[in-house]
Formats: C-alpha cells, structure tokens, sequence
C-alpha cells in the first residue's frame, strides 16, 4: 500500500508577504507550477464528518487519488494511481477501482465498496513553489477556488518537534503570527457550503 505520514506546518499569509517570500526564496526554490485537486466526499459528507478528504491531483501529467485522514502525529495518506478514464468515471459517476485507497476508505467509513457513493464537490487550483532549507521543506501556495484567491506558507519536515520549531523560528524571522489555519479542503469546504 503506497502510505505516508504528512507531518506539516502552515500559515495563511498577504499577497504582500507572499511576494516577499517569493522574491526572498525564488534563486533556490522551484520554478511555480500548477497542481489542480479535485475533491470528493460521500453524499452526506461523511469524510467531512471524521476529518478526512479524499482528492485527485492532476501533477505532472498524472492523477493521483488521495484519501488524508487524522493519524497521532500529523496526517496519514494512502495513495492510488488513476489513468484519465477512471478519473473521469469517478468525477461523473462517484465510483473509483478497487486499490489501496478504495480499501482505506471501506475500512474508514464502515461501508463495503459498492455503497462509497461518491460525489464530485469541485477543484482547487495552487500555483507552488518550493524550496528545500536544512530543516524542512518550505512551500508558497497560491491557491483559487471558487470566487478566492488565498496565500499560504507551508512548511513540510521529518520530525514533529524539531519541525514546528523551525517553523517557528522562521515566522519569527519573517515577524509573522502563527494562526494555524483550516487547512485547503476545509477552506474549500466552507466556501462551497455558502454557495449551496
């Protein structure tokens, strides 16, 4: 089963200081690119309901189905390769193929595969780029969805602890305040709910 723990750090943050941080990083980190999720919940929004999101990301020429779910120490992903044809069944009728993730999602939901009844909710859509410091990953998202555009930084790391205090240190650095934000599918989320 393709399995990871995401252990991340992330704050919302200005255009301004995202264009700073843009400038401040951009002669060592990637070059911005694209990464569109779409997002998929049951019909009574039973992933909402245990804090979990299951998405397909379009990367790279690639979909990549993704069931998160809470874990004791940040998140637990398992991921699932789709070709574009079971990407479009799963956007059109809410069935995905049997595999790691299907198999995930029976166990956490309580529910045999043919009752998943997925729904499509819509797409988010990031301009990344990112930029790897000796304590982590450092990410700048600029993300659409719906009628928004936000600003995040996120910061991605091996080990809870040493982590969070480098995140830390470099919101200090930056004179930034840690308001540890909903995270994107939750911002989706709200957004979607007011145009229901």
């Amino acid at each position: 089963m393709s399995q990871e723990i995401e252990i991340e750090f992330k704050n919302l943050i200005s255009e301004l200081t995202y264009s700073k941080l843009l400038r401040y990083y951009s002669p060592n980190s990637s070059p911005i690119f694209e990464q569109v999720n779409h997002y998929f919940d049951t019909k009574n929004m039973g992933l909402q309901a245990k804090q979990s999101a299951l998405r397909v990301r379009y990367k790279g020429k690639k979909f990549i189905l993704t069931l998160k779910q809470p874990h004791k120490i940040g998140l637990l992903e398992t991921h699932q390769l789709l070709n574009e044809d079971e990407f479009k069944i799963l956007k059109q009728k809410g069935t995905i193929p049997s595999g790691e993730v299907s198999h995930q999602l029976e166990s956490l939901l309580e529910l045999p595969f043919v009752k998943l009844n997925l729904q499509y909710l819509g797409k988010l859509t990031t301009e990344r780029t990112e930029c790897n410091l000796p304590e982590g990953l450092l990410v700048l998202d600029k993300s659409f969805y719906f009628n928004c555009t936000d600003f995040e930084m996120e910061f991605e790391c091996t080990e809870e602890t040493a982590g969070r205090k480098a995140f830390e240190d470099l919101l200090k650095s930056w004179s930034l305040t840690w308001t540890e934000p909903p995270n994107k599918i939750e911002r989706f989320y709200k957004e979607k709910l007011k145009r229901n």
